[in-house]
């Protein structure tokens, strides 16, 4: 019991204290690139860029589902990257920000190599990318694509679900319905700001009576991206049958107590698959979801906090 809300206090507490002091994070810029997409044409991503003139690498900050570049576990990555002297990139996965253009899944991750890509970060001649939750799915997925830029050295992920299909029946079980509308109601912000701006395949006002995780899946995204169903859709993108193809070093880390992406559902998916010896596994017996003490060191570095900690093992590489 006392590690479960010891695992529920540290998911909560960090975004409660983000909304009540947010990290000061020094100038940065608006970054935006176009994709052009076989289904959606031409998809704007946005973002925020720091750009330092005494460092040729940068750091790319992927937030989770329902999540912006204003979430706070992005900005105290951000806050830490500046700190240890990278330039940093918080990019917003599709739709996310109120952008409108279209929505993002679990293994779009023709994103992140765009915004990678993009004339902006010409500059750099480094990147790493460090991703939480879903977005530390989706580095996952790209470091696995056999399509990484040939600038990325490394890719970290902070309690990333392996298996979307385990993740989802767990975080859908009525015990975690705080944490559910938390993500739900960030994906209704999306849907609505994208069916402000062009046709949307549920009307909203269905959208937004969804209450579950796999409905949504099942009504918007099945339409949106052509899956047969939402099974279909988990199996052809969970990032586990991939960790095997992964082509440059990878950090996974996962939480003991993390209450939205269990113990149960990530361990089966490492143990169900082969893994390449480039990944690197990390568990914490302290620690929620993408929510840490500060004091907690992983070994890397001397500076404590897990951001500084994951930081320390990127540059490594």
């Amino acid at each position: 019991m006392q590690r479960i809300l010891h695992g529920h206090f540290w998911t909560i507490a960090p975004w409660v204290k983000h909304q009540l002091l947010a990290p000061q994070l020094p100038p940065s810029s608006p970054f935006s690139v176009h994709v052009d997409d076989a289904a959606d044409g031409p998809v704007r991503l946005l973002g925020k860029i720091r750009h330092r003139d005494d460092t040729r690498s940068i750091l790319v900050v992927v937030h989770g589902l329902g999540g912006t570049v204003e979430s706070h576990y992005v900005m105290e990555a951000a806050a830490r990257a500046e700190r240890t002297g990278l330039a940093c990139l918080r990019l917003n996965l599709r739709g996310a920000g109120g952008d409108g253009a279209g929505i993002y899944h679990a293994g779009l991750y023709s994103d992140l190599h765009a915004a990678i890509t993009s004339p902006e970060l010409d500059r750099y001649e480094r990147v790493v990318v460090l991703g939480y939750s879903l977005g530390g799915h989706i580095a996952l997925r790209y470091a696995a694509s056999g399509a990484i830029d040939a600038r990325v050295r490394a890719v970290a992920a902070i309690c990333p679900p392996l298996d979307l299909e385990r993740t989802v029946t767990a975080i859908d079980r009525p015990e975690r319905w705080v944490y559910r509308r938390h993500v739900m109601s960030g994906l209704k912000e999306m849907y609505s700001a994208v069916a402000s701006r062009r046709a949307v395949p549920l009307p909203l006002r269905e959208a937004l009576a969804i209450r579950t995780i796999r409905e949504w899946d099942r009504r918007i995204m099945t339409r949106w991206f052509g899956y047969e169903s939402a099974e279909v859709y988990y199996a052809r993108e969970s990032a586990a049958p991939r960790l095997r193809d992964l082509a440059v070093p990878s950090l996974l880390v996962a939480a003991e107590a993390d209450p939205m992406v269990p113990l149960d559902t990530v361990l089966p998916a490492l143990e169900a698959h082969p893994r390449s010896p480039l990944l690197e596994v990390q568990w914490l017996r302290r620690g929620g979801h993408v929510g840490f003490p500060q004091t907690l060191s992983l070994g890397f570095g001397t500076v404590p906090g897990l951001e500084s900690q994951v930081i320390h093992w990127l540059g490594r590489h």
